[in-house]
């Protein structure tokens, strides 16, 4: 009666076979890269001025688009994850922010790279909070804290190994070709 009820819960039948924790470490992966891209274009901004041949403040567009596109996101995750799935959602939100990051890096002017930038925020957006739905529906209420505690550990790593991490590789490995955003 128990596992009939929490099935009923969740609206989602899983199979024993998957691994919660394989799930956990996927959905943790995407945030990691999420925060740690947002973490790289702070510390590079700088290099993406001088590379872009843009004042600074011009180049601060860069993060602003993001933030904004990422703010608009959001709220609607919820809606959008009911209109066209959760697991549809979620990996057009994976997908969309995998390529508009590979598209700043060869961004040739500051208008792609913001624009590439708004995109990288739409995806990004969407990705805490249907990760984070998809962390409840995983675990069982006893073990979603270790879940968390998992996720919450990205959100401390990225950002903690993402600014010396581009600090080292911009000012090692300036090209000129390539932006790290």
């Amino acid at each position: 009666m128990a596992t009939d009820t929490a099935e009923l819960s969740t609206g989602i039948d899983r199979p024993d076979s998957v691994n919660p924790w394989l799930i956990a470490i996927t959905v943790t992966l995407a945030t990691f890269m999420e925060l740690l891209d947002t973490a790289i274009a702070n510390v590079s901004l700088p290099h993406i001025a001088g590379g872009l041949a843009t004042s600074y403040d011009e180049s601060t567009w860069v993060l602003t688009s993001y933030l904004v596109a990422n703010a608009v996101v959001l709220p609607l995750s919820a809606w959008l994850s009911r209109v066209f799935g959760r697991k549809n959602y979620y990996m057009t939100c994976v997908a969309l922010f995998s390529v508009s990051s590979l598209m700043c890096g060869l961004a040739p002017s500051l208008d792609l790279l913001i624009f590439f930038r708004v995109l990288q925020g739409i995806g990004g957006g969407g990705l805490a909070p249907v990760e984070q739905a998809i962390l409840v529906d995983t675990f069982p209420p006893a073990k979603r804290a270790a879940a968390f505690a998992l996720y919450s550990m990205a959100i401390v790593t990225a950002p903690a190994i993402g600014f010396p991490g581009d600090g080292f590789s911009s000012s090692t490995f300036q090209s000129g070709s390539f932006r790290s955003c």
